[in-house]
């Protein structure tokens, strides 16, 4: 069940709740740790829509940290961390897109957020494409460095192209990654990829009625742009942009670019989509990827964070979660704020 919210909230704090695949096992307090639930993590509290992030396969809601406060100038943001990613825990078996897609419908319904644009990256482009194919009642998804290209569903291949790709990522993405990675685990991971890796998304595509943005980085070979453009072509609507410089994780690198497009396709409807087959390089200055300098107190700050954070999840302290991750957004607003200012 959802927790009230209270307003006011700033864009550095993070609120987190617990949204269950059970509902009538969430309301007995005794056993309800036991059942499968998602971790949302949400900033802000008014706007014009709110926003749905769902990351990739064994990464956390991490990966949105950039992006989330661009959004929340537009509306809430609710970034999810699904069962087996995050710390968050996971049944006995294997989860299906199809699962994935069916308990993020249930923080939407649970959560009553009206029309949400749904956003997902790498296999959380999966998730939402499953998702959108069976709810015509979302009207705009965006789907971030889609996969898996069917011409290329080999697990070697896809391997090659990702390690390509982290190449031109920024280090923090990468240290991210190792991170999340060590939460999820192995056994975890190795059960998911072949849910990812065998998902049709192509059979998807076409039955979405949401008008649909589709972004990839430039050096982005797990979402190539030929594969990108033939994902506009089976999209009955959308918007294909690519990102000069970026990589696979473009929502980080070129945070504030990304929720630019994402806010613009927010205020359209299927009535103005682009020709789905025209594929959009976007403009971006030359300090795009560049990550923010920290003050020593700055990155003290943050390392502190993201300790209580891993706490947190370690001991399953939800409060020890909310706390870290506010204290990080904090420390990286007021490094924002310096660079700006010395600018």
């Amino acid at each position: 069940m959802a927790r009230r919210r209270h307003p006011g909230r700033s864009k550095t704090h993070v609120e987190v709740q617990r949204v269950y695949a059970n509902k009538e096992r969430a309301a007995d307090q005794e056993h309800a740790v036991d059942d499968v639930y998602v971790r949302v993590n949400s900033i802000g509290t008014t706007g014009e829509r709110p926003f749905v992030l769902i990351p990739g396969i064994g990464v956390s809601s991490t990966y949105f940290e950039r992006l989330a406060p661009n959004l929340n100038e537009f509306g809430p943001v609710y970034a999810l961390d699904l069962p087996g990613f995050g710390g968050v825990p996971h049944p006995g078996t294997a989860m299906s897109i199809r699962h994935y897609a069916d308990l993020v419908g249930r923080v939407i319904d649970e959560l009553d957020l009206d029309d949400p644009i749904v956003v997902g990256h790498s296999m959380g482009s999966q998730v939402v494409s499953d998702l959108a194919s069976r709810r015509p009642d979302l009207s705009s998804i965006v789907l971030i460095g889609p996969v898996v290209n069917p011409a290329e569903r080999r697990l070697l291949t896809q391997a090659k192209h990702f390690l390509r790709a982290a190449a031109h990522e920024p280090g923090t993405v990468k240290v991210l990654a190792v991170s999340a990675y060590i939460f999820c685990g192995f056994k975890w991971f190795s059960r998911v990829l072949p849910q990812m890796m065998t998902y049709r998304i192509e059979d998807a595509l076409p039955k979405i009625a949401a008008h649909t943005l589709v972004i990839r980085g430039e050096f982005d070979g797990v979402a190539p742009r030929d594969w990108v453009k033939r994902v506009g072509e089976l999209l009955p609507s959308s918007r294909l942009w690519e990102m000069p410089g970026a990589a696979h994780s473009v929502m980080y690198a070129h945070a504030e670019e990304v929720a630019r497009l994402c806010v613009e396709h927010a205020r359209q409807t299927v009535a103005d989509g682009d020709e789905t087959s025209e594929l959009h390089i976007a403009e971006v200055s030359e300090d795009a990827d560049r990550e923010t300098p920290l003050t020593v107190a700055d990155a003290a700050q943050s390392i502190g964070g993201r300790l209580v954070e891993a706490v947190g999840v370690i001991t399953d302290n939800d409060e020890l979660v909310e706390q870290g991750k506010t204290t990080h957004a904090e420390a990286m607003d007021a490094a924002q704020r310096t660079a700006e200012s010395a600018d």
